[in-house]
């Protein structure tokens, strides 16, 4: 049982790039899938499928890269938020992720959302990561 299930979504989104993977198998939670949902809105994955089949359930998310770098679409996607130090913010002192070029995104009293979208309806949360 790991203690981060937001950390070991990101590693695991994280490795898969380093390898090259076009793929990656992640276990299924709502927060997760909720999270999935905004990277591929954001344009930062291809697609993504939500396997109920088993008792927890599986995320499998395809990958985006360059067609001529064949980089990732990802250069980096960092934890800010951990189980030991929370950070929460609100609304007025929203992050902005590499002067508006990346996304943050923000568990919120409305749902998980991206730190624009929180900025606009005018509500604070915690910062789970930074995508770039």
């Amino acid at each position: 049982m790991y203690t981060d299930p937001i950390a070991d979504f990101l590693t695991r989104v994280r490795n898969a790039i380093a390898a090259g993977h076009r793929v990656v198998e992640i276990p299924a939670s709502n927060l997760k899938k909720e999270m999935t949902k905004i990277l591929f809105d954001q344009g930062y994955i291809l697609s993504y499928q939500f396997n109920d089949n088993k008792v927890q359930g599986s995320i499998k998310i395809a990958l985006k890269y360059d067609r001529e770098t064949k980089e990732s679409v990802i250069r980096k996607i960092q934890r800010i938020s951990t189980p030991g130090l929370r950070k929460y913010v609100g609304s007025t002192e929203m992050p902005r992720v590499l002067n508006g070029l990346g996304i943050a995104i923000v568990s919120t009293s409305k749902g998980v959302m991206t730190n624009k979208k929180a900025r606009l309806e005018k509500v604070g949360g915690e910062v789970l990561c930074y995508v770039y």
